[in-house]
């Protein structure tokens, strides 16, 4: 039974949903980064909201984790690299707080449009300042948004609703989609020149990191209004203080921050800054929301290998997991085949599916080629971290489709380009759900493999299965299944022995020597 670790405070349903599922859930919330270090390698996941770090020590130790859930959007507090390295996958919940973060977004619009919590403590002071706080109308004005997605587009639509015209700047966003939502998709200057207000809601990379620098700001027009319940990385808050302080922006309302908690900023006591401590997401609903979805997300993964809202490897959903289950076999078996028998440094990799394959998720099943590739060359390599080790290594990895076109309904073609040479292996499935080799190169082979095998490239010449059986009876390995393909009469063969027991290296030099022999390898699947 799957083991979870719940270290921050999630809901009583959420508990009760691991359980439902067959997951066991310890709940621990509060642990020291010690304390939690100390206990993380009992748990197969963890699941998280802001509090707990999990840093690269953290996932050192955590020798047995799978997975790490965060109930809400961001991950900052997890160091996601290392995560994928370790073969852990990373997931979080980006729809569950959606609604509730772009609403603060509005609210905090309407807010700086009409000084509302300035003008709230001012009468609850005792003053009566009708004519201090002159704000301005949102209908008729035009809202910039930094940031299109899940957010973004219902900030958009909310907007609209107040008849306010909206264009938006990124660079994921197609046309199609922009026509879509309704706003006109913009480069990010000819947002800053046109906006009256300005929203952002975008993830922290190092392309957004400090977008809304003095550059920036400075191409804004005069009197703009901004709001950011995103990350607080994403503006330069010494220069947004000082565009403030020169007149030329007019009001700034802030859910986020450089360093938080926020105890302590630059922009504090300025009286066009509107503040709230991080609530973008902090409503019941949402709360309750996210906190079910990743106990469904890591449930799904842990009992079932479905990958929902992952940020480090492809998406399975759970009616995709059972199907694809026969062909992860099939892929990891080609990769790892190719892999044990390529002698020299990697170059590219290309996985062709054709027929019923081409019609699924084929995402993980090149994940598990590559995977397969690179184990008999590397250490801890897995389905997550693969692609990633790959591209260090400056492998290409290609993938295409096409329809079924050959005897095979279905079919997985895997060729890998090594400094020496190109090698092709062709997998199908036989019965619906057996793996089976189907083509070594050009090679017609049928063969289903098994955990100890023998792989020979010889000559097509008389007399060379009786010499090969004759030293593997010497040798004492027992024959369990012998499979034999070749071009043409003469020319080039190959061999696929399974045998009962492992082939020792003096075993496999003898093979070697024999009259014919190319190349001798011992195989393990």
């Amino acid at each position: 039974m799957p083991k979870v670790l719940i270290s921050d405070k999630l809901s009583d349903r959420a508990v009760e949903i691991f359980r439902e599922r067959g997951v066991e859930v310890d709940v621990r919330p509060g642990l020291s980064a010690d304390d939690l270090k100390t206990i993380i390698g009992d748990y197969d996941g963890l699941a998280i909201r802001s509090a707990t770090k999990v840093t690269k020590d953290l996932l050192a130790a955590a020798t047995n984790l799978k997975v790490v859930g965060r109930a809400g959007i961001g991950v900052d507090n997890v160091d996601v690299p290392a995560a994928t390295q370790r073969g852990v996958v990373v997931m979080n919940t980006p729809f569950g707080n959606s609604i509730t973060t772009a609403e603060h977004a509005i609210a905090l619009l309407f807010a700086v449009a009409r000084d509302i919590p300035q003008a709230n403590a001012s009468t609850h002071a005792g003053k009566w300042e009708k004519n201090r706080f002159m704000g301005v109308e949102v209908s008729g004005k035009t809202l910039g948004l930094i940031g299109a997605g899940n957010i973004g587009s219902i900030v958009a639509d909310r907007a609209q609703g107040l008849k306010m015209k909206v264009v938006a700047y990124d660079p994921f966003l197609s046309h199609e989609r922009a026509v879509t939502l309704g706003v006109e998709k913009v480069e990010l200057d000819e947002l800053l020149a046109r906006a009256d207000f300005i929203t952002l809601h975008t993830p922290l990379t190092e392309q957004t990191k400090n977008i809304l620098d003095a550059k920036a700001l400075a191409k804004c027009r005069k009197g703009v209004r901004i709001v950011n319940c995103a990350r607080g990385g994403l503006i330069v808050e010494a220069d947004l203080k000082a565009a403030i302080e020169s007149g030329h922006v007019a009001g700034v309302a802030l859910d986020v921050f450089a360093t938080e908690p926020a105890k302590d900023n630059a922009l504090f006591g300025l009286e066009q800054v509107i503040c709230t401590p991080h609530l973008g997401a902090s409503t019941s609903e949402a709360q309750e929301n996210v906190a079910l979805q990743v106990a469904e997300q890591m449930s799904d993964y842990l009992m079932t290998g479905a990958v929902v809202n992952a940020l480090n490897m492809p998406s399975v959903s759970a009616e995709d997991a059972p199907k694809l289950k026969p062909y992860m076999r099939l892929a990891e078996q080609l990769g790892s085949f190719a892999g044990q028998i390529t002698q020299s440094g990697l170059r590219s990799i290309t996985v062709e599916y054709e027929g019923a394959v081409a019609e699924l998720n084929t995402k993980p099943l090149t994940a598990l080629v590559v995977m397969g590739l690179l184990s008999p060359l590397l250490d801890s390599v897995n389905m997550v971290n693969a692609p990633v080790i790959a591209r260090e290594r400056n492998i290409d990895i290609a993938e295409t489709k096409r329809d079924r076109g050959g005897d095979y309904h279905t079919l997985i073609r895997v060729t890998v380009v090594s400094e020496q040479r190109s090698r092709t292996l062709t997998g199908s499935l036989f019965g619906g759900d057996k793996p089976r080799l189907v083509g070594i190169d050009e090679v017609p082979v049928e063969a289903e493999l098994s955990t100890h095998m023998l792989y020979i490239r010889n000559e097509d010449k008389p007399g060379f299965i009786g010499r090969l059986g004759a030293t593997l009876g010497d040798a004492g390995v027992n024959i369990a299944s012998f499979h034999l393909g070749r071009t043409a009469p003469g020319e080039n063969a190959i061999a696929l022995v399974s045998v009962d027991q492992r082939i020792g290296d003096d075993v496999l030099a003898k093979i070697a020597a024999l009259p014919s022999v190319v190349q001798a390898k011992v195989l393990r699947f």
